[in-house]
């Protein structure tokens, strides 16, 4: 940044100090570090499943094995960030608008997922939602629903699994917003529900936006705590990332990286078209 007088007196440069190094160097980093971390896996991954030519490759995908376990793994994923969505919101809402006792011990237990082995979690799952078990018994003595060893129990573990990452993503936007702006629209004469689609609402959409993604795409690849709650057979419970594994187990390398391979082509889509509506909200809203 350059200052000169106006009588063409000295000109004073200043220069913004930054704690990381200079541009250059701080680019360098980044696209080696991301090269060697993500990058260069995915591109091997590709190379992998080019070798199959592309009659192999979409036998594989086609398969009715393959389609069943992709339908599985990205359904229950969407139907899981969906309901997390809605009640991480209210979690999120009622953490940060209500104090009462044990608030501090409830927003602990948010993290837990986080700290928690997801092995240990689909333990636990089905302990509680099995047939015999606790919660088992009375879903499907008193609702008929089973949820245990079904691709019911497959969606029970990704809401646990993903529920904190709606919370962690809405709380903090949700704390900055200045309730003075609800105190405006309220005394202007704007009823609570309009007060939330107007003036809360827009604020939260992105990040609710990302939330969901998030949680999505934790739910694609989630596995240790959805093989022991799921019955794991094929056509009916078996998630993508069991057959990969299967896949692996069986020396069929090809056909595990041709399976990796569809999942990340279809995450990546579904997670460019939601970043395109995160786009979209952030300049809607922020016009509005």
């Amino acid at each position: 940044m350059t200052a000169t007088a106006p009588d063409g007196a000295r000109s004073f440069r200043w220069r913004r100090r930054s704690v990381l190094p200079g541009f250059g160097l701080s680019m360098g980093y980044t696209i080696a570090y991301l090269s060697l971390i993500v990058l260069i896996p995915l591109a091997g991954l590709g190379i992998r499943s080019a070798s199959l030519g592309w009659d192999q490759f979409w036998k594989i995908a086609f398969d009715q094995r393959v389609v069943s376990a992709l339908q599985l793994s990205f359904g229950a994923a969407l139907i899981a960030a969906i309901i997390n969505t809605v009640f991480g919101v209210l979690v999120a809402w009622v953490l940060v608008r209500y104090r009462f006792p044990g608030r501090r011990w409830l927003d602990a237990a948010v993290d837990l997922p986080f700290a928690l082995p997801t092995a240990v979690a689909g333990i636990a799952l089905a302990t509680l939602y099995a047939p015999n078990g606790p919660f088992g018994m009375i879903l499907d003595d008193w609702f008929g629903i089973k949820v245990g060893f079904t691709s019911t129990g497959v969606v029970m573990a990704l809401i646990f699994v993903g529920l904190p990452f709606v919370v962690r993503t809405v709380q903090p936007v949700l704390e900055e917003i200045d309730r003075e702006t609800e105190e405006v629209a309220a005394t202007l004469g704007a009823r609570r529900w309009r007060t939330v689609t107007r003036v809360i609402f827009p604020a939260l959409f992105p990040a609710i936006l990302t939330g969901f993604a998030l949680s999505f795409a934790r739910g694609v690849g989630e596995y240790g705590s959805v093989i022991f709650i799921a019955s794991n057979l094929p056509y009916q419970s078996e998630i993508a990332p069991l057959l990969i594994i299967i896949k692996l187990e069986e020396h069929n390398y090809a056909g595990a990286t041709a399976i990796a391979t569809i999942m990340l082509v279809i995450s990546f889509a579904m997670l460019f078209v939601i970043n395109l509506l995160q786009a979209w909200s952030r300049k809607w809203f922020g016009h509005e």
